[in-house]
């Protein structure tokens, strides 16, 4: 368990201490959200936007190849929800979405789409975009550009994170426990980040593949979920593991929880469980106190 103090001394000659946020052993169950519709294809990300208190949950799916008569746009749904979890409405943007963010620098929920990478050839409709909502959080359905493909995001199916601060992003290589540090701005990586994954017990074929978490607090800033052992992995910015927190054991994890079906958000790491409910269920777990 990581727990760290900050002595403060007061003019007065006494002090205090104030405590840094810490891995929860057990992870606590903030908020339930039982999808209302059948993913498209596959659940992807989570993300939540303060101002309209509101939950979206984007789905993943591959638009129509080339050739066919359909318009070349995904039919993949992103589905809103409130923030007791209940169903709102949804929306087709027309991407495969992966990733779903609230950009707080921006004031725009943003998705990243499969392929941003252009890693497994070029695809129309691929890249960074802002999703357009009204002052309630309604989605249009129409979104506008931010960026294009860039190749320094690495392997074609990763789910980026958004780190706000430093306006870069995380983002997890598959079969592997390597995590780019891609600047948007710049067509190379700017780094990468080696998880020690073996401090944890854990091997990069029995966490998630293709996402990491970013959690934006200082020295637990990154977290992967650990399938096989139940847990969420949490690690400082240069891959050390901090700690880790356990899942409820009795969750029924499946292989797609390798592959998509997460996101962090509202301080909490999504996770979804496909046996409850008709089309599954996410779980919000507080890992950090």
């Amino acid at each position: 368990m990581h727990f760290s103090k900050i002595i403060l001394t007061i003019i007065f000659g006494f002090s205090f201490s104030v405590a840094q946020a810490q891995v929860l052993p057990e992870a606590v169950i903030g908020i339930k959200i039982p999808l209302a519709k059948k993913p498209t294809s596959r659940p992807m990300g989570v993300a939540y936007v303060p101002h309209v208190s509101r939950y979206y949950v984007a789905d993943g799916g591959l638009a129509p190849v080339p050739g066919d008569m359909e318009s070349p746009f995904s039919k993949s749904l992103v589905h809103m929800y409130d923030d007791k979890g209940s169903y709102v409405d949804s929306a087709m943007p027309g991407f495969d979405n992966r990733a779903i963010y609230f950009n707080p620098n921006t004031k725009q929920l943003e998705l990243i789409t499969y392929n941003i990478s252009s890693g497994a050839g070029f695809s129309p409709n691929t890249g960074i975009f802002a999703l357009e909502m009204n002052a309630q959080g309604d989605l249009s359905g129409s979104s506008k550009d931010i960026i294009g493909v860039n190749p320094a995001f690495g392997g074609a199916s990763t789910m980026p994170s958004y780190d706000p601060e430093g306006k870069r992003y995380f983002a997890k290589q598959e079969r592997s426990n390597l995590v780019l540090i891609v600047d948007p701005a710049k067509r190379e990586k700017v780094g990468e980040i080696a998880l020690d994954l073996a401090a944890a017990g854990a091997k990069s074929d029995e966490v998630s593949d293709h996402y990491v978490a970013f959690t934006g607090v200082k020295g637990e800033e990154l977290a992967v979920l650990d399938i096989d052992h139940k847990a969420v992995l949490v690690f400082d910015l240069d891959g050390k593991l901090v700690g880790k927190s356990k899942l409820p054991q009795d969750l029924k994890l499946r292989a797609q929880n390798h592959y998509n079906g997460l996101g962090y958000s509202n301080g909490m790491m999504f996770v979804y469980h496909e046996p409850e409910g008709d089309f599954g269920t996410y779980y919000g777990f507080k890992v950090l106190d």
